[in-house]
């Protein structure tokens, strides 16, 4: 029977290496333009933020030392969380040691059997997931089509108990984003509990960096917000926050994502509230990010590559065929270029691209060279 079960994965890893889709990790060390990670203001040596981590570090240790409803929830938790509630205009909230976790907690545990989720096509796997596993029936909307959420909503507003919105802020794989002020428009029209996961708006949006509800001014009308520590705030962990006491104490009691694990490090609670205190003041670097991601985006199009017109970091250079994103990826690395080949089951088939990750501190010159790169990859 052992052997049936070798057998399996033998064949299951063969397929994938064989559709050009096998994964593994891998330290990369040989470039000189770091354009995968998510580290949007290039925080992670930042000396304020590596000094947070050491004090926290020499005050508290370099763990945590158990769950958060033991002892682990230590003061430099405490004044990390408070630092967020103010910066995201939010009165309660908790902390997770991912936001895999964080997305896993509210979506499992909040929608129950008589309620609705009604979620983006595009949302996070952390969020797909946790929908199959939760008790709410759940449907998808076109991507960024409030169009047709609006239709969705209408035809079942009187056959659950409660209706939820789940959508990314930021998309991970698009670098899109939806019309928050229209989806709270609709909000008001057709009441729903708003969930918004801002994991890769935060620091690059709002006048602040709170995000993209603080950019659209619509933080008082988010009803639960998802964020993680781990991009701009070059740090680990994440954050659930909302107006409502009885969430957090809700979630507190009965999410096993919280209860049963011991609790992100001091490092990287001192690391994150070093971080914020930067990123608020951070608002030039984030119109340059932004004025660089749509000249970088109208240069692709230029080539005859397919683009979107948003200003997000993220931006997509969709090959198609996964063997030869992985050979574009490789010819990048070669010149100096670190960038992520993303291929199904992340995206869809067909789709696979080059995710591009700009940053804060990458050159028009470092640009230019990689359009290079891709030109002559075009022309070949």
């Amino acid at each position: 029977m052992t052997e049936q079960f070798y057998h399996r994965l033998d064949t299951e890893l063969s397929r994938l290496r064989q559709e050009k889709l096998f994964r593994e990790t891998r330290s990369f060390q040989n470039y000189r333009v770091n354009l995968s990670a998510n580290d949007y203001l290039q925080l992670r040596s930042h000396p304020d933020v590596l000094a947070g981590a050491r004090k926290a570090i020499e005050e508290y240790g370099t763990g945590s030392g158990a769950s958060p409803l033991l002892s682990g929830f230590l003061p430099c938790h405490q004044q990390l969380l408070d630092q967020l509630l103010k910066w995201k205009q939010q009165p309660v909230g908790m902390l997770f040691n991912t936001g895999f976790l964080a997305n896993q907690a509210v979506m499992k545990h909040l929608p129950g059997k008589n309620d609705l989720v009604l979620a983006d096509r595009l949302i996070h796997h952390s969020i797909a997931q946790a929908l199959v596993q939760g008790a709410a029936r759940f449907k998808r909307y076109d991507h960024l089509d409030l169009g047709h959420l609006e239709e969705l909503l209408d035809k079942y507003k009187n056959e659950f108990e409660t209706l939820f919105v789940v959508t990314e802020s930021v998309f991970s794989m698009d670098g899109d984003y939806p019309d928050l002020r229209q989806l709270v428009e609709l909000k008001r029209r057709t009441p729903f509990v708003l969930i918004l996961d801002e994991a890769h708006g935060t620091g690059v949006y709002g006048r602040t960096g709170a995000g993209l509800a603080e950019e659209m001014g619509v933080e008082e009308d988010v009803d639960i917000l998802v964020g993680t520590l781990g991009k701009a705030l070059a740090s680990a962990g994440a954050y659930v926050l909302t107006r409502s006491p009885a969430i957090v104490q809700f979630l507190t009691n009965f999410a096993g994502e919280y209860i049963y694990s011991t609790f992100l490090t001091p490092g990287q609670a001192g690391a994150a509230a070093a971080a914020i205190k930067i990123i608020r003041e951070a608002e030039d670097q984030r119109q340059k990010l932004k004025s660089l991601a749509k000249e970088f985006r109208k240069q692709l199009f230029d080539m005859g590559w397919e683009s979107n017109t948003f200003d997000s970091p993220i931006i997509p250079i969709v090959v198609g065929d996964a063997g030869e994103t992985i050979q574009l990826r490789d010819r990048l690395l070669k010149q100096g270029f670190l960038v992520g080949a993303v291929r199904p089951p992340t995206v869809p088939r067909g789709t696979s691209r080059l995710r591009i990750s700009l940053h804060a501190e990458v050159t028009q010159s470092q640009l230019d060279d990689f359009l290079s790169v891709l030109k002559q990859w075009k022309s070949r």
